[in-house]
């Protein structure tokens, strides 16, 4: 049970209805102006009791909740107290009582109530590491710092408080010899065995993922699609009911062949096709994580994923098509010809592409590959990021919705040049 300190009261709490037998409490007796305050000082007094009389515990354990279930059904949330710490207090209390701080959480984000007070997040981020639930809980200091919840000086102590707690306890569970700790300490995140593990994990959540097709036999058209892009060029390959006529090769990285195609003969209909062998879901999963997670306003800013096609041998993500290239293209357009690229715009790329790395944070995504050439350069004025499948990411939640053919529906109203995509 969580334990508050105790506000000073005046001496009339002496005479308040919540020290009658019965816990409930009549809305007369109740200040007009701060109707909790009853509720507090009795809540109090049930605190003080138990630190008093041990013997008392369970006896005041079970009004304490009685107390705190009450308050919350009445004005758990009033706007008037929508940023009173008080009843955020009250709130971490009705956690504890239900023994449910998920779901109390989950509520006051709902609400938007108090995510900007640093003490939901250390009260959230113990009740986890009591439960054990060590990585969520790191997780959620995070997001309370990315949120610049106050005080914020002492939620960054907490953390680093926490995190120094945590290297003890895995120093000292690695001073001691066990078998099952040194198999879990070495964890090589490129092997397929982890991967084939992580994706095992949610693949019920992939697999409900609107435009995603699995297939456990290989690619069987007469054209392998592992072939070199001369062969592919203006060839025509069939994925589901949709025929993609592939225009040109964009670009080769270390782990897949970008192609540009034109969809079903329409030339209007243009887009990327990104071939990748052996096959690899992961982007398209991140994808649909940023489709749930970032807001409408600033979700264009990061590249779409209409479709992934997954073979026993090879997949394709059919994507956004962007045709003006990289933000390293455009440094190195300044290059050839011996010039610098125009200090405003410099500060303009930068700032855009600071926020959209702040965006990432704050819903618990760190793309693990920003560099240059995973900037695309796109209209109308945004920076966007690609999320290849090089990169790595923390998760701190799952569920998604689908903006297909967003950005396509924006840029043909407005062209403005100079813009980055990612």
């Amino acid at each position: 049970m969580v334990m508050l300190e105790r506000t000073p009261v005046a001496e009339a709490a002496a005479s308040s209805p919540l020290r009658s037998s019965t816990p409930r409490v009549s809305r007369e007796a109740s200040p007009p102006s701060d109707p909790i305050l009853p509720y507090l000082r009795s809540i109090s007094k049930v605190i003080d009791e138990i630190r008093k009389d041990p013997e008392a515990y369970q006896a005041g354990v079970q009004q304490l909740k009685t107390y705190v279930i009450e308050c919350i059904d009445k004005y758990g949330d009033d706007y008037q107290y929508s940023t009173d710490p008080r009843l955020l207090e009250i709130w971490i209390l009705y956690a504890d009582a239900i023994q449910d701080f998920d779901k109390v959480y989950k509520q006051l984000e709902e609400k938007n109530m108090f995510l900007e007070h640093a003490l939901l997040y250390e009260a959230y981020s113990l009740f986890l590491f009591a439960k054990g639930r060590v990585l969520e809980a790191d997780k959620v200091y995070a997001i309370g710092v990315s949120r610049k919840a106050e005080p914020l000086d002492i939620l960054k102590k907490e953390h680093i408080n926490f995190l120094r707690q945590l290297e003890s306890i895995v120093e000292e569970l690695k001073a001691k010899p066990s078998k099952v700790l040194k198999e879990s300490i070495v964890v090589d995140p490129w092997s397929e065995s982890t991967m084939n593990d992580l994706l095992a994990k949610i693949n019920g959540g992939l697999k409900k993922s609107i435009g995603y097709h699995k297939s456990n036999k290989v690619y069987s058209a007469k054209l392998p699609l592992s072939s070199s892009q001369n062969a592919l060029k203006n060839k025509v390959i069939e994925l589901g009911c949709r025929k993609y006529q592939i225009k040109g090769c964009p670009g080769t990285g270390a782990f897949a062949k970008l192609y540009k195609a034109v969809v079903d003969g329409n030339a209007e209909e243009t887009v990327a096709l990104k071939i990748q062998k052996p096959a690899f879901p992961w982007e398209f999963y991140m994808y649909r994580q940023l489709d749930m997670r970032i807001s409408d306003i600033q979700r264009p800013s990061y590249g779409y994923a209409h479709e992934l096609h997954v073979f026993a041998d090879v997949s394709v993500l059919v994507c956004d098509y962007l045709p003006y290239g990289t933000l390293l293209d455009v440094i190195n357009s300044y290059v050839v010809v011996d010039r610098h690229m125009d200090e405003v715009l410099c500060i303009y790329y930068t700032i855009e592409m600071l926020h959209m790395l702040e965006t990432l944070h704050s819903v618990g995504i760190i793309h693990g590959d920003f560099k240059p050439d995973n900037m695309l350069v796109c209209y109308p004025r945004l920076i966007s990021m690609v999320f290849s499948s090089a990169c790595l990411f923390h998760l701190w939640s799952l569920k998604g919705r689908n903006h297909r053919r967003y950005l396509q529906k924006r840029n043909k109203n407005r062209a403005e040049p100079g813009a980055l995509s990612c």
